[in-house]
């Protein structure tokens, strides 16, 4: 969703998208050609992407996360010096990974740990690299600046977006009375889900249950591990679907979208679907973070699991309470990600930065270091794969 619609705010102002790729295509992919986006199959490791680049002389390259730019970030510096370079960091990578070691380690997490995570040094240098970084959490925008002293210039502020809901939009939505039960949705590939799959399973469903016999919690996702499919119990009200086909139906029929999270970063988009939908969310701490700005929350966010299950059942029997949940969340809609607003001061930031860009670059001295030959491990570890893996003569 995040790279469509980055896609399309660069369509809509005139730039023709190439979409490079190392990964194979799937069966569930976007239709991107019939976007009008040019595909182009990447190998790793390997010089032809130099040719490529060389080729198509991009005015603007984006790379999705900064494992992407670790791989491309330096062949673009040498054979498109001219490109400005943006790295969307999708959410950063190293706040998901430092409470995720928290959680396992069963400590309290502070924002000090970032500072001694290797995956912290590999992504900062790669925001250093960059001409410019598209940060979608206010929380990580201050972290960047607090913790990691990132100079403000190399850093914007784009969350989702998303168009706003008008009235007859949300009067069309199913209503209290016409929706029953629970469900949650996430990529099992993506650890925060699976842990909070676990949590509903192991601590939360079960006293959800024994006061609302009749409701049922169904859970889709992606690539569910065999772990995942032996849940399912519909004797305890607890379905396992797999992956889901359409997440609108399925959120609309749902009373209640729960979502236990213990760590993660960046954006929630399965609780901004729920709020597309209509559908209030129980949810923590974490998992509401920098999403809703001053709003009340869509539904409830709850301090531990007794207070979850508590939330859970309230909201889900009380009509006004859930309506006026229902309500925060267009509001959120409408007031955090208002799709105007920000494609119109990215547009204006992307004007500053061509016309500056030299400037910009001499004052990003750390970035420039970083560029330097002696600080890329990343070019000449990949150099020395692709002259590894180039067939030798018998």
């Amino acid at each position: 969703a995040r790279m469509l619609q980055l896609i399309a705010f660069f369509q809509a102002n005139g730039y023709r998208i190439t979409y490079a790729c190392t990964a194979q295509p799937s069966p569930f992919a976007t239709d991107l050609e019939a976007l009008d986006v040019r595909l182009q199959q990447l190998e790793l490791n390997n010089s032809s992407f130099d040719t490529f680049v060389q080729e198509l002389q991009p005015n603007v390259v984006l790379f999705d996360r900064f494992i992407v730019e670790e791989q491309f970030g330096w062949r673009v510096a040498d054979y498109c010096p001219s490109a400005i370079r943006i790295l969307d960091t999708e959410d950063l990578h190293c706040l998901r990974k430092g409470r995720e070691l928290a959680v396992k380690e069963k400590r309290e997490f502070h924002l000090k740990d970032l500072l001694t995570l290797p995956i912290a040094q590999r992504e900062i240098a790669s925001i250093l690299r960059c001409d410019l970084s598209l940060i979608i959490s206010t929380f990580e925008m201050q972290i960047l600046e607090t913790v990691f002293k990132i100079d403000k210039t190399l850093l914007f502020y784009i969350p989702f977006l998303l168009d706003s809901l008008d009235k007859d939009y949300k009067e069309k939505l199913p209503k209290f009375e016409a929706r029953n039960d629970f469900y949650f949705i996430g990529n099992y590939l993506h650890n925060p889900n699976l842990d909070a799959l676990l949590q509903l399973k192991n601590e939360l469903w079960q006293p959800i249950f024994k006061c609302l016999p009749k409701a049922k919690l169904h859970i889709y996702g992606a690539y569910p591990k065999q772990q995942v499919l032996e849940m399912h119990n519909p004797k305890e009200g607890f379905y396992v679907h797999g992956r889901a086909e359409d997440v609108n139906t399925i959120s609309q029929q749902a009373r209640i979208c729960l979502a236990p999270l213990r760590f993660g970063a960046g954006l929630k988009g399965k609780l901004l679907e729920a709020m597309q939908n209509g559908t209030p969310s129980v949810t923590t701490e974490i998992g509401a973070e920098a999403m809703a700005a001053d709003c009340p929350w869509s539904g409830a966010i709850a301090k531990d699991n007794t207070d979850f299950v508590a939330q859970a059942i309230t909201l889900y029997n009380d009509k006004q309470l859930w309506q006026q949940a229902q309500e925060n969340g267009y509001t959120i809609l409408n007031t955090v990600y208002d799709k105007a607003h920000f494609e119109k001061l990215f547009l204006e930031s992307l004007q500053l930065l061509k016309e500056n860009l030299e400037m910009h670059r001499k004052q990003n001295f750390l970035g420039r270091l970083l560029l330097q030959e002696q600080y890329r491990s990343t070019k000449f570890m990949a150099l020395w794969i692709a002259a590894k893996n180039k067939p030798t003569l018998s």
